[in-house]
């Protein structure tokens, strides 16, 4: 079985160190979220996480969930872990005081995902959506549909999924063909098939909330006709107790490569009773409010992963002997984190690691901002920047996470690709982050097409970076850094550029160019937050010498070994896209 030890020192650094957002800080609802109160919650979920949820991780491996009689079971240990997870409040952490939730910002809740993504992403899956489904009805839902749903989602008692595709249409959802017949009462009849699922059915929770997209007879072709319903498993009576099974059942539970700990259904709706949740015909951007929360949710899942594939194999490396290294004076074997690749290897772990980790940070201020402070000039600002970074994080953190796993495996040989010590595990539970809520190609089209073509969000950004460098301390590390930094800057900007141009010219270039483009992206807001935190690590080295060189020589490492190759990023994009497009693959 892995290990995994919650890193609260690292998490703890960033606040107390990186809260420095101002718009952030002017927030007055959490004034009182102070660092004695985050480290207690990060030490009971530390607690939490590492003795009762990790050790779930391999049994929902290797006794995945079952589908008999049409009803779903979890894994061994599931129940007992949940109701010990509820009753200890970790469901309503985020979630509004109004409805029995904490009301901790997403400067807490972000270190808490990752915990919970590095513990075990399949018992994880079974709040997560919970979550979405919390914020969605929370945004868009009636004041009569909230306070009958959203205490118990809240609780933990009830579980949420979000239901999109079918077998004929995933991304493009204006292919779908669940219908919605409305009755007199004002409530909806639902009919049609949903696939992958997400905890679609179980047995942890009393009840399961659904949110399904569908169309209303009439309503207009493609995603301009699409309509959200709020569907229960069991229908809920008045006075807000569970009653008669409402036309929801589960067809299949698919058999999957990762993540079988959790179960993704196949889910048939028949004269099921639901109701809207928000305006007719609109229920695609009301879905969204939970797709983009889910989608930076996703890529602290990959980080998540990642940082139990490091931990595993920088403990594996300080024990594993083989060979002898360079420096070798006494003419025995050494441990194989003695050597400069194995070093390389975890470095490049590291570095990637705890820059994302500080980009999640950075991003959940910003998302803390666009939710909660009072000025709407300013919430409108900090939603652009999340509009503009969370398919960055989507996508860069969970392919990063697939590097960072499959090098874990190289770390440890052969014992890597045996199921006995966990890490094969951890590649195939990541494998899925790149692909659901929305695959990381669209997440790149995405970003191109609708965030740096067709506005300014791109450059709000780049300011940020050259002001942060503007402000640098003198320090000759810092100095090097913002060269560097200002160089990648201007070969962003140049590449935006070349894009507006072939969008205009040619628009197969900038297709093929778009993974490509997330990656530098990618690449350079990790630098960005690094040269933060440099400048952090400088200007505190007394207080704690070793802890602060080591952030600065991880800083190094990082600038000269990973940031290069947005270089190369560039200069395949730049060669555009005549090969690909005249390739015959008959």
């Amino acid at each position: 079985m892995t290990i995994y030890n919650a890193p609260v020192d690292e998490m703890m650094f960033l606040f107390n160190n990186l809260k420095d957002n101002k718009n952030y800080n002017e927030i007055e609802k959490f004034k009182e979220i102070n660092s004695d109160l985050v480290k207690d919650i990060l030490e009971q979920a530390a607690k939490m996480n590492q003795e009762i949820i990790h050790p779930l991780a391999k049994v929902g491996d290797e006794n995945p969930c079952i589908y008999e009689n049409g009803i779903v079971r979890s894994p061994p240990g599931y129940k007992e872990a949940y109701t010990k997870f509820i009753s200890d409040g970790w469901t309503s952490l985020s979630c509004d005081p109004k409805y029995g939730g904490q009301g901790m910002p997403k400067t807490v809740s972000t270190f808490f995902e990752e915990m919970l993504s590095s513990a075990s992403l399949s018992f994880k899956l079974y709040s997560e959506l919970s979550i979405g489904a919390y914020n969605c009805i929370l945004h868009h839902a009636d004041e009569k549909i909230k306070k009958k749903f959203l205490p118990k989602i809240v609780e933990g008692k009830w579980s949420g999924t979000m239901c999109l595709t079918e077998s004929q249409c995933g991304t493009d959802l204006g292919l779908i063909k669940t219908k919605a017949i409305k009755e007199k009462d004002g409530s909806f009849l639902l009919t049609g098939q949903k696939i992958f699922i997400t905890s679609g059915d179980h047995d942890l929770t009393e009840n399961i909330i659904h949110l399904v997209l569908a169309k209303i007879p009439g309503s207009p072709a493609g995603t301009k006709g699409i309509s959200l319903f709020l569907v229960p498993k069991f229908n809920v009576n008045e006075d807000g107790s569970v009653g008669t099974r409402n036309g929801v059942n589960t067809l299949s539970i698919e058999s999957k490569m990762g993540i079988k700990g959790s179960p993704t259904c196949v889910l048939n709706f028949d004269n099921a009773k639901g109701f809207l949740i928000g305006d007719e015909n609109k229920g695609l951007s009301s879905m969204f409010t939970m797709m983009n929360l889910e989608r930076i949710i996703v890529g602290i899942q990959g980080l998540g992963i990642a940082e139990t594939a490091y931990q595993n194999s920088l403990s594996y490396a300080k024990e594993r002997k083989q060979g002898k290294s360079n420096n070798n004076e006494n003419n025995q074997t050494d441990e194989i984190i003695k050597h400069a690749d194995i070093r390389r290897s975890l470095l490049n772990m590291k570095s990637i690691i705890e820059g994302q980790r500080s980009l999640a940070f950075w991003l959940s201020q910003q998302i803390d901002v666009s939710l909660s402070h009072s000025n709407e000039k300013i919430r409108k600002s900090a939603e652009d920047l999340v509009s503009l970074i969370t398919p960055v994080v989507k996508s860069f953190f969970t392919d990063m996470g697939t590097e960072i796993t499959n090098e874990a495996i190289q770390i440890f040989g052969g014992y890597g690709y045996t199921k006995d010590q966990g890490i094969e595990q951890l590649y195939r539970d990541n494998r899925i982050t790149p692909i659901y809520e929305g695959t990381n190609s669209v997440q790149a089209i995405d970003l191109v097409f609708r965030k740096v073509l067709n506005n300014k969000i791109l450059s709000n950004f780049i300011t940020l970076i050259k002001t942060e460098i503007k402000e640098e301390n003198g320090k000759i590390e810092l100095q090097k850094f913002s060269k560097i930094l200002e160089n990648n800057i201007q070969l962003l900007e140049d590449f935006a550029k070349w894009l507006e141009i072939k969008d205009k010219e040619k628009k197969d270039d900038v297709s093929s160019a778009c993974n490509d483009f997330l990656k530098v992206l990618g690449y350079i807001s990790l630098a960005y937050t690094w040269f933060k935190i440099t400048k952090v690590s400088l200007e505190k080295l007394n207080e704690n010498k070793n802890f602060y060189e080591e952030k600065i020589n991880t800083a190094k490492y990082y600038y000269d070994k990973i940031l290069p190759r947005v270089d190369a990023h560039y200069k395949s994009a730049k060669t555009g896209s005549d090969y690909i497009m005249k390739a015959n693959f008959n």
